[in-house]
């Protein structure tokens, strides 16, 4: 065991990272959701697809994976996965078939009623904390991961 001195400063010290604690708490999140999800028989990333198709309703595969942040190589087996499950459908644009198209469809429609509250209970999750986590800290957290989001590319 190694009894040097440690150095507060070095920036490879993993308690000076904040890729770590933003890993480690995108880990532990994600695995609350996936309990919640369940029922639903929806992964956490076939959830936060599903979540835009209950926004666009019709979308191009190019414009799903920019809101999502996914390449096209995560993204097209989550495409297959919820075709096969019958929540989405997926063909090629008549006026340029090199453009791909995810439509809803009314099981997809119908899927948002099953998993409806779950915002709600990951909200409970986190405020009942023993240090307790406000919805004033979820919306400034949200405002500095969507800013460090905009410059990580």
């Amino acid at each position: 065991m190694n009894m040097q001195k440690k150095d507060k400063n070095d920036p490879l010290l993993l308690e000076n990272q904040v890729c770590f604690p933003l890993y480690a708490c995108a880990r532990r999140v994600v695995n609350n959701y996936a309990g919640l999800l369940k029922d639903s028989g929806l992964t956490y990333t076939q959830y936060v697809t599903m979540m835009v198709m209950w926004e666009h309703e019709k979308i191009t595969v190019k414009d799903l994976g920019a809101k999502l942040y996914l390449d096209s190589g995560t993204l097209t087996p989550v495409i297959k996965k919820l075709c096969s499950l019958g929540h989405i459908k997926k063909y090629r644009d008549e006026s340029d078939e090199r453009v791909v198209i995810v439509e809803i469809t009314p099981q997809g429609r119908q899927l948002k009623e099953k998993v409806k509250d779950i915002p709600q209970k990951i909200c409970c999750r986190i405020s009942e904390n023993k240090q307790g986590f406000s919805m004033e800290d979820a919306k400034q957290l949200k405002v500095l991961l969507l800013k460090l989001l905009s410059n990580v590319d």
